[in-house]
């Protein structure tokens, strides 16, 4: 007789994204490789996500989409990884000249002072 993983496993109305980020610290995020990025060109397991308790779930790659990349998949520029793992290490991949840019615009935006 086949024993379907349906029968096995029950999942209660609940969303994934909230099942998955039960473990404090831990979510889902997608961090973008970008063109310049080290990451480009190298095995997904050699791009030190492992080490950095990150795990690929799914890779975006333009239209086609990759679920659960093999360790041999070479990462491309613009290719786009839905991970699971911790949220501290996955903001720390932001580059920081996005954050500094965000800043010089507020600032930018912000009236001069009088003195």
């Amino acid at each position: 007789m086949i024993d379907y993983i349906d029968n096995q496993v029950a999942f209660p109305d609940i969303d994934v994204r909230q099942r998955l980020t039960v473990s404090t610290g831990y979510g889902v995020a997608e961090i973008v490789v970008h063109t310049g990025s080290d990451m480009v060109g190298k095995k997904l397991g050699d791009s030190g996500l492992d080490e950095r308790d990150i795990t690929v779930l799914t890779l975006h790659r333009g239209p086609q989409v990759i679920p659960n990349p093999r360790n041999k998949t070479v990462l491309e520029g613009e290719d786009r990884l839905l991970c699971f793992g911790k949220l501290e290490e996955m903001r720390s991949m932001i580059p920081d000249r996005k954050q500094k840019r965000v800043r010089r615009l507020m600032k930018k935006d912000m009236p001069a002072e009088s003195s």
